[in-house]
């Protein structure tokens, strides 16, 4: 199997609520090689599945406790490696989820170190409270607290950016490198095709850490993107999946800029091919403050979108473009109308993505126009995150009914609820209980359904077959049209002779678009529009949600 990350659209199976075959209400490895049939109908070349390691499941796997086991929650290798092989049947490749930033304080080497083996002790960044203060800085944990958590009873405190029971290991040591690259080596002889690495970009911590004097932002300045991390990320290339061209790699930057994601993805740096980044899905962060129900800033998203395709495309870097993930609420919910223009919301939002610069990632359910659940009750809820963020807009003076319109507007569980199958019992997901309820609308929306009369699948099959075969969709250039306009996304792409011009109405009211000022003359032909053909005219009529895209082959005569 062959892949080029240019060309190919990566599909994220969150795997505990994929699809279970034995039952217990948790998605497992066998529901997903089940569903590679599916996913090879679709067109997707790569499946990316959060983690299943062997973990305590504080972070929803994120805190691993084995790298080179299977959590039993999810099967055995036997089970991983059957679905590997019948992924390789379908052309689709497999890309694992790697925490190399921290470890579960459950694992091996934390657990040698609390018993007071040196060698495993400098594996993580063990520190002695400051004088004057409880803790060796002030640095706040990214779930709230001091980071700093008590070493036994040493008087020590390891660093813990997450979860206290997650420890951030200390990269500074050549033997913690020398153990990251043994074991992305060890799931690349298993057959993987990829990894998308976490929270990557925080690996780089400086030998002396010191107090932040500002607010979050400085903070966080203070053990993000350190240069460092480009020697790192290029050592373990060097070391391990830069062996393989077609190996895959994205790496999840927090808090991350423009400048670093270039230098991260840059083909001669030698690092990674992509990079995820978060700025697009805090326009509705009113004041940077996520638990409120608030309208999505259009203009902004647009802004963010444009400065990282124009920053990464125009010097060498690579976007990984998505609108939904495990962390986030349903885009369709978020920034459409999954209502009135469900269909329509949902391929207007795939088709401004899978025409930019980059490679998308599309989540489990977009393909089918899955929508937020909208529980009723907050024990519907599972994510700890969820019910602190209830607890807090209360003790702040909400109401019951305020809170829980923000938790609906916000939760990660939004995202997290089964796969819809089929209009059976909790959408075919489980024969048993699931482990989070099945959005009440599975009866409507749901595999089987798009599969015979729905229009959404569809769209996303002729989406990826344009990226597979144009070379203009794969590598040309960008340039933003229409910034400003209040309820337009518009942008050109050009690559050798072809010209194509994208246009999207990002919402429910109709509007004519002038574009004499903006297209040039040229024979313009339709290429794909969710409302079907169209002619191109200068006065550009566009319906509720809808996008079109044209293209033109110059005259070189």
């Amino acid at each position: 199997m062959t892949l080029d990350f240019r060309r190919s659209v990566i599909y994220q199976a969150y795997i505990k609520s994929f699809n279970d075959t034995d039952g217990n209400g948790i998605g497992d490895l066998k529901g997903i090689t089940e569903k590679i049939p599916y996913l090879h109908k679709l067109g997707v070349d790569i499946v990316w599945i959060n983690p299943f390691y062997p973990s305590p499941q504080n972070d929803n796997g994120y805190d691993i406790a084995d790298y080179n086991n299977i959590d039993p929650l999810f099967g055995t290798m036997d089970d991983f490696e059957e679905l590997v092989r019948v992924g390789e049947e379908h052309d689709i490749g497999i890309m694992m989820d790697l925490v190399i930033n921290h470890t579960s304080t459950e694992h091996e080497w934390f657990q040698k170190a609390l018993a007071g083996d040196k060698k495993y002790q400098d594996y993580y960044i063990l520190r002695d409270p400051v004088e004057g203060q409880d803790f060796p800085t002030n640095w706040v944990s990214k779930f709230g607290g001091s980071a700093w958590e008590p070493f036994g009873d040493t008087g020590k405190f390891y660093l813990s950016l997450f979860d206290p029971t997650q420890a951030d290991l200390n990269w500074r040591n050549p033997e913690v490198r020398k153990e990251a690259a043994e074991i992305v080596n060890f799931w690349m002889d298993k057959g993987i095709k990829g990894f998308r690495l976490d929270v990557i970009n925080l690996i780089g911590k400086d030998e002396k850490l010191v107090n932040s004097v500002g607010d979050i932002d400085q903070e966080k300045s203070l053990y993000t993107d350190k240069p460092i991390v480009h020697d790192y990320l290029r050592e373990l290339n060097h070391q391990s999946f830069g062996k393989d061209p077609d190996f895959i790699t994205v790496g999840e930057m927090s808090s991350t800029s423009i400048e670093s994601c270039i230098a991260y993805t840059q083909p001669e740096n030698d690092e990674l091919n992509m990079a995820f980044n978060f700025h697009h899905l805090k326009v509705d962060y009113p004041n940077k403050e996520k638990w409120t129900k608030a309208p999505f800033d259009f203009l902004e998203l647009k802004k963010i979108i444009n400065d990282w395709q124009l920053g990464l495309s125009e010097n060498g870097g690579w976007n990984a473009l998505f609108w939904n993930n495990h962390d986030q609420p349903r885009a369709l919910t978020r920034f459409g109308d999954d209502q009135k223009y469900r269909e329509k919301s949902a391929t207007n939002q795939g088709h401004v993505l899978h025409f930019l610069h980059g490679t998308p990632f599309i989540y489990q359910g977009e393909e089918i126009g899955m929508t937020d659940p909208y529980f009723t009750k907050m024990d519907q809820y599972q994510d700890i995150e969820s019910h602190n963020a209830y607890y807090n807009l209360k003790e702040k003076g909400k109401t019951h009914k305020e809170a829980l319109e923000i938790i609906q507007a916000k939760s990660r569980d939004n995202s997290r609820t089964p796969m819809q199958w089929n209009d059976e019992e909790h959408g075919g997901f489980t024969k048993g209980t699931p482990w989070i309820q099945v959005a009440d609308n599975y009866k409507e929306i749901n595999v089987e359904n798009e599969l015979k009369d729905g229009e959404i699948f569809k769209y996303y099959q002729k989406l990826i077959q344009l990226r597979k075969k144009m070379k203009i969709i794969q590598e040309g250039s960008y340039a933003p049209m229409f910034l400003k306009h209040e309820q337009v996304w518009a942008y050109r792409r050009r690559y050798e002779n072809q010209e194509l011009i994208t246009f999207s109405n990002f919402y429910g009211e109709p509007i004519t678009l002038d574009l004499s000022s903006k297209v040039e003359e040229g024979a313009w032909e339709y290429l794909l529009g969710n409302y079907g053909a169209k002619a191109f005219s200068k006065t550009l009529e566009l319906a509720p949600y809808e996008a079109v895209s044209f293209i033109q082959i110059a005259d070189e005569s």
